[in-house]
Formats: C-alpha cells, structure tokens, sequence
C-alpha cells in the first residue's frame, strides 16, 4: 500500500510542473514561454525543404527563396488559439511573407475545424516528420512553436511559445531588413 501511495504522489506531483500541460488526448507537450532565439546570419543552418500534403488534401512544396514563417501548432494547444489570430493578421498584412503551419500531435478532424473556426488563409502541413528536417537547426522545442526563415532558406529565428504581436513584429522585421 506504501509503494502505492508514493507512486500516486509522483504521478500527481509530476503533473503540476510548469513544464507542459496534458492535451485532451493524455500526451504531454512542453509549452513554451514565448522566448525568442536569433540567430546571425553567418550562423544560420539550412531549413528542410518543406513539401507535403496540407490539410486540404493537396500537396504543396514552399519557396526556399523568401521570408518563410512557420507555425507549429496542435488544435488542443491553448496558447495555439490565441496566436492563431495574430498570425493570421501577419500573413495578411506580410504578403512578401510566406506563411505556413506544421500541425502536431493532433488530428486531421479537430485540426480542420480550427483552421476553419480561425478562417487561417494560408497552408498546413499535416506531417509533423517534416520537423525532423530541423535537426542540426533551431528544431521547434514547444507548442507552439514559431520559426523565421530567411531568404536564403537558412533558419533566423525560433520563438518558443506564443508570439506577440510586438515581438513577432521586431523579428520579422529585421529578417526582412537582411533579405
């Protein structure tokens, strides 16, 4: 019964870090805090080429020859909802700018109706394999995370959680100063 008892308080204890949250679906993530990573230009490492099926059910392949935003990001993820809106207005207001998500750890039904719920213009990509390509880079470390790849394909920026808008602004701003 004692070993019972302690094994209960580890797993209750474990589930009140700060360190992720548990999606509806019991799989743990680590949520980020908003930290941003810039890179300098002489540092930067190649970025994948980013090819697949969106959730459309087309398949897209982005330009490895503009300012690229990415999205990594999963329906139940609260922080998630409240950026979606922001990086929508970005992808708007940004039309030089190519936009896209990643969704992870979630699936296609759920991930349709907040891409719907949030009137998301540009694409995502349902392979979250496609994060792999990041290794020996800024890999996404969070949900949500949010990466700024230059105009040489090269990864500039790593935002570990949720964006705001000021900060989101000076990063993007400045990759595109560089273009």
């Amino acid at each position: 019964m004692r070993i019972y008892s302690l094994l209960l308080a580890t797993v209750l204890l474990a589930g009140c870090s700060t360190g992720g949250v548990a999606a509806p679906d019991e799989i743990s993530f680590v949520g980020g805090s908003g930290n941003s990573t810039f890179i300098k230009i002489e540092d930067r490492k190649d970025a994948p080429i980013i090819s697949g099926e969106v959730l459309d059910g087309t398949i897209k392949t982005l330009a490895t020859n503009k300012v690229t935003v990415i999205n990594v990001w999963a329906s139940w993820c609260a922080p998630c909802r409240a950026e979606a809106p922001l990086l929508q207005e970005f992808s708007i207001n940004y039309p030089e700018v190519q936009f896209a998500g990643i969704l992870t750890r979630d699936n296609i039904s759920s991930a349709k109706v907040f891409y719907e719920n949030f009137k998301l213009t540009y694409p995502t990509f349902i392979d979250d394999g496609l994060l792999i390509g990041f290794r020996g880079s800024l890999i996404p470390n969070a949900i949500p995370t949010t990466l700024i790849i230059d105009k040489n394909n090269k990864v500039a920026v790593r935002i570990s959680g949720e964006v705001t808008v000021a900060a989101f602004r000076d990063l993007l701003d400045k990759v595109l100063a560089q273009a």
